[in-house]
């Protein structure tokens, strides 16, 4: 129905000029029953009704993203058979081990139903490889969390994502180290030797179908495996730390490189942020977003200095930070944390820093062997995107967060 509705539209756009409305659509969708396809009487009618809901919601996705009042999505684009296949369903019933589809019957769950607590408003059904998901939406009132206040220096954590180490969080004392789980890279072997498989069947075959089945078992293991380690991740941040700071990574720009975009879909990092920032309203704790141009890894975290040879590719290659002003000796990651974390102490307003937080001196300050900032500084992860668009407000952003005593040995 999805399919069918887009090639209508379409159809109409091109005929006239303007696109068919989605009260349009479900009326021809009718006319479509009656006439060249009754055997869609034979399921649901919400199955089709959602699916034009779907590319209405798809098209206002892609106006909106024109028009700059959201995020950039593409032209809605045909789905595949076989591919993501799922549906959306409103007449069902719910029991204990069971639930009950129109024109499907009673089929057993996995799990038990009890722990569902709410009115159950809507079932959608999904497959994934050879096995069979329905996710319940159940609406209900839930208790909102109050702020968890910051009560100790290490409730407030800066978090460095990265490639060679999946985060590196710093509290201000000392730095945790979380190596990537690369449930992808494991897999690599395997799943090139099951492409190779598939390429030799013939197509429209049975056995080309098995080796398909066998295929997307693989992909399915590899996306659980991910998925577990980044809820751990996300989970114990949530829980433990009060204010979690990240940056805003331009990942789709990253993957541009080749040399790059199978560890950075590896990572996840995009997963990550998104489950940081749904957990953390869900158990009270504050996620800060560094500027996209906040110079993290070119920062110096004792004095405020930036370093030139942490740009661009050449940069990525150097894995201690050596301050030319001050001396002093830092772990890349480790250091981008630390300014992570100072950068998010400044944006909460807790600059100057209470006595029991403050173990720095200000930028410039006599005696502290700063100097001034004189470079243009730029994104270590923007540049190795291959990104050359110019920042004219990140030389300012950085001598006013140095002014204000940004500086961190904290």
């Amino acid at each position: 129905m999805y399919n069918w509705g887009l090639a209508e539209s379409q159809r109409e756009y091109k005929r006239t000029g303007r696109r068919p409305r989605h009260s349009d659509l479900k009326r021809r969708l009718v006319g479509l029953k009656q006439g060249e396809a009754p055997w869609l009487y034979e399921v649901s009618a919400h199955i089709g009704q959602q699916a034009l809901v779907d590319l209405e919601r798809a098209f206002d996705r892609f106006f909106k993203g024109m028009k700059s009042e959201g995020p950039k999505s593409g032209f809605p684009r045909f789905k595949r058979k076989g591919e993501r296949d799922s549906a959306r369903l409103y007449e069902f019933r719910v029991y204990e081990r069971h639930v009950q589809l129109p024109n499907i019957g009673r089929i057993r769950l996995k799990e038990r139903t009890v722990k569902l607590q709410g009115r159950a408003v809507a079932a959608t059904v999904r497959r994934r490889a050879d096995r069979w998901f329905v996710s319940l939406t159940v609406e209900r009132e839930r208790e909102i969390v109050p702020v968890r206040r910051v009560v100790r220096p290490p409730d407030i954590v800066g978090v460095d994502l990265g490639l060679a180490r999946a985060a590196v969080i710093h509290d201000g004392s000392a730095a945790r180290i979380v190596e990537p789980r690369r449930a992808l890279r494991q897999n690599l072997a395997r799943l090139q030797r099951l492409d190779r498989q598939l390429a030799r069947k013939q197509k429209g075959s049975r056995n080309r179908e098995k080796a398909k089945l066998r295929r997307a078992r693989l992909h399915y293991r590899v996306s659980c495996q991910r998925q577990d380690y980044l809820h751990k991740l996300s989970s114990s941040l949530a829980k433990t730390k009060s204010v979690i700071v990240l940056e805003d990574l331009h990942v789709r720009g990253i993957q541009r490189n080749r040399q790059l975009a199978l560890s950075i879909s590896d990572a996840g990092l995009g997963e990550l942020r998104r489950q940081l920032s749904y957990k953390s309203e869900w158990y009270g704790s504050t996620l800060v977003i560094a500027d996209r141009r906040f110079p993290s890894t070119q920062l110096c975290s004792g004095c405020g200095c930036l370093s030139e040879r942490m740009k661009g590719m050449h940069g990525l290659k150097q894995r201690k930070y050596q301050c030319g002003a001050c001396g002093q000796s830092f772990d890349r990651d480790v250091n981008a944390a630390i300014n992570l974390r100072a950068y998010g102490l400044h944006e909460l307003g807790i600059v100057p820093l209470p006595e029991d937080f403050r173990e720095v001196k200000p930028v410039g300050e006599e005696g502290s062997g700063a100097s001034t900032i004189g470079a243009k500084p730029s994104s270590l992860k923007q540049e190795a995107s291959g990104s050359r668009r110019a920042r004219p407000n990140t030389q300012k952003r950085a001598e006013r967060l140095a002014s204000a005593g940004f500086t961190s040995g904290i």
